[in-house]
């Protein structure tokens, strides 16, 4: 396994290639040829299933796929205007996860690829404040918050309200949302993922994004009462794994004193005066 992850790291920094301002980039062309795939028309199929996925992300698909022409030299003095891309590496990331699993290389570029996007999203968090960390994470889980209730629609759930409660009580030792709003001192009306530190909004991200993959992968999670005991469990699972490494259940953890909407207008006031 070693050996493979050092060959992988080898061939995919060999053709890194690192803009005027500093930032990375691949070109497709030199994807293409590393990840063995003989023509350029299978490989633009793989593109265009990496920029649908990007899209569906709701990511700017031009930030990560800049396409360009560029001639190249053929026989006999002619010349051919052929596309490229100029890819980032999160481009470089969808692209593999599209590829043919049974290339080898593809299976390499899934690992480099994986782990050095999710290196760079640690770094960049780390770097971040804790209001800049809330804001960040609300955001994420309000997205996955609307893929969860596309799959837990598709298992059955008609109940949606009692079905998060049931995510909820597992993480929360049998609290519903009502009973966290309450032990918070909260509105009935607040949100109360908007009262949520960095940690605690971490934990139901966790929550949410695996109980969406759960529900989407396993076809016999086919009922309503399926999917909320499905919910329950993994927030019994997150809350364990909370208690084993840091000791600390969520329900322990502090309550902010800014809401998220509060950190909102404040950001907004400051962009406003910087303009």
């Amino acid at each position: 396994m070693e050996n493979i992850e050092n060959y992988s790291e080898t061939i995919f920094e060999s053709i890194k290639h690192i803009n005027e301002f500093g930032d990375e980039f691949w070109y497709a062309r030199e994807l293409q040829e590393v990840l063995e795939y003989k023509q350029w028309r299978r490989f633009n199929d793989t593109i265009e299933r990496a920029k649908i996925a990007c899209e569906v992300s709701e990511i700017p698909v031009f930030e990560h796929f800049a396409e360009f022409g560029k001639t190249i030299q053929m026989p006999k003095t002619a010349v051919k205007e052929i596309t490229d891309y100029m890819l980032t590496r999160y481009a470089c990331y969808l692209i593999v996860q599209n590829g043919n699993p049974r290339k080898k290389a593809i299976a390499l570029g899934q690992t480099y690829f994986a782990v050095k996007t999710r290196q760079q999203e640690i770094t960049e968090f780390k770097n971040l404040s804790e209001d800049e960390r809330r804001l960040e994470l609300r955001n994420s889980v309000k997205g996955f918050n609307k893929k969860l209730f596309d799959a837990a629609q598709g298992s059955g759930v008609i109940n949606y309200g009692k079905f998060y409660n049931y995510g909820y009580k597992g993480l929360y030792n049998g609290e519903t949302a009502q009973d966290i709003k309450y032990r918070k001192g909260l509105n009935k009306k607040d949100d109360v993922l908007d009262y949520m530190g960095a940690t605690e909004l971490a934990a139901n991200y966790f929550r949410i994004t695996q109980t969406e993959e759960k529900l989407r992968n396993d076809n016999t999670i086919n009922t309503e009462d399926k999917a909320n005991l499905t919910h329950y469990n993994v927030g019994q699972k997150v809350r364990k794994t909370m208690l084993d490494i840091s000791g600390t259940a969520p329900e322990d953890l502090p309550t902010p004193e800014k809401s998220i909407k509060q950190i909102e207008r404040e950001h907004r006031k400051l962009t406003d005066e910087i303009s």
